[in-house]
């Protein structure tokens, strides 16, 4: 058994194509599928059933991938104790991150550590949290973004900070006839939401009422008018032209201009927030590099951000 046989089978459990893996692995097709069957040949069991398209580990198959993964990981740490130990920061970052953070905190950060640490390549992937912690169990991103927690299974959360909520309403409407709200404020009627699948969608129904009816299960509802989108940045001009309102998290109001913030009100205390955490692998490679991620982020964060960790009126969803 070797290093490159457990390469070989987890990427084809990654991408479940013999051809899509040999290429990621740099080798030929056959040159893959013979070392694999060398290997299956060794232990005396199939790792993956080929009679199902696309391919997929058999029950003890998926055992082994776990196990070879834990052995990779393990072998890659070596020559990453080695840079470390000369304080060398260089190699590629890959940063999963959600689309309600995305726009509105990489700009606080990501050039100061790319400028900090020119030798890192830093590769950013816009993706749902599901996504995220895919990838993070395959191997394919190194750290995420994302709100937790989380209750994954071999998934370790850092808390970063809390997010306080903000309600956005169109002009007319009558929440902004009050200085601050209260969740008993929120009717779901009128309520602009994200589509199915953003983890911000299941803070705001909860934030509203669950057992409160909905404009919508899959998609966002209006009388006249059914909309589906991935964007607060949408929601929000759809609101400035037509009518209810909408939930933001609070680093999406920082650069509105005046006549958007008038949209704004607070919520009385206690706020509701989201906890915004990195999310790696539980056995995390590059944690040099993810430290001095979490260290920039910190340092350029809002100073009302960092207060809000130590402020006790707080409702975490």
């Amino acid at each position: 058994m070797t290093l490159s046989q457990l390469e070989y089978i987890v990427a084809i459990d990654t991408f479940r194509h013999f051809a899509t893996a040999a290429d990621n692995c740099h080798v030929t097709q056959p040159t893959l599928s013979m070392q694999i069957q060398k290997l299956e040949d060794e232990l005396g069991v199939l790792i993956f059933d080929r009679s199902k398209q696309p391919v997929v580990p058999t029950e003890t198959g998926q055992t082994i991938l776990a196990q070879a993964r834990d052995v990779l990981r393990a072998a890659r740490r070596i020559p990453e104790i080695v840079s470390e130990s000369k304080d060398d920061f260089r190699g590629d970052l890959k940063i999963g991150i959600i689309p309600t953070l995305a726009p509105y905190l990489l700009p606080y950060f990501i050039s100061e550590f790319v400028g900090k640490y020119p030798a890192v390549s830093v590769q950013i992937q816009e993706l749902m949290t599901e996504q995220i912690v895919e990838r993070l169990k395959n191997g394919l991103i190194d750290v995420g973004l994302v709100v937790t927690p989380l209750a994954e299974n071999g998934i370790t959360e850092i808390p970063l900070f809390r997010e306080p909520f903000v309600v956005y309403a169109a002009d007319a409407h009558n929440l902004l006839t009050k200085t601050v709200v209260t969740a008993s404020d929120l009717r779901t009627d009128g309520l602009w939401l994200l589509t199915e699948g953003h983890c911000f969608r299941n803070q705001v129904i909860n934030l509203c009422g669950a057992d409160r009816p909905t404009n919508g299960t899959p998609t966002v509802q209006r009388p006249t008018l059914q909309y589906e989108t991935g964007s607060l940045e949408t929601l929000m001009k759809l609101i400035d032209r037509q009518d209810g309102f909408t939930l933001l998290p609070y680093l999406a109001t920082l650069d509105m201009d005046p006549a958007r913030r008038s949209r704004l009100r607070p919520f009385a205390a206690p706020q509701p927030v989201r906890e915004v955490s990195l999310v790696m692998h539980r056995s995390f490679l590059k944690r040099k590099m993810i430290n001095a991620l979490k260290h920039e982020i910190l340092v350029h964060l809002p100073a009302e951000l960092i207060g809000a960790e130590k402020q006790d009126k707080l409702v975490r969803l």
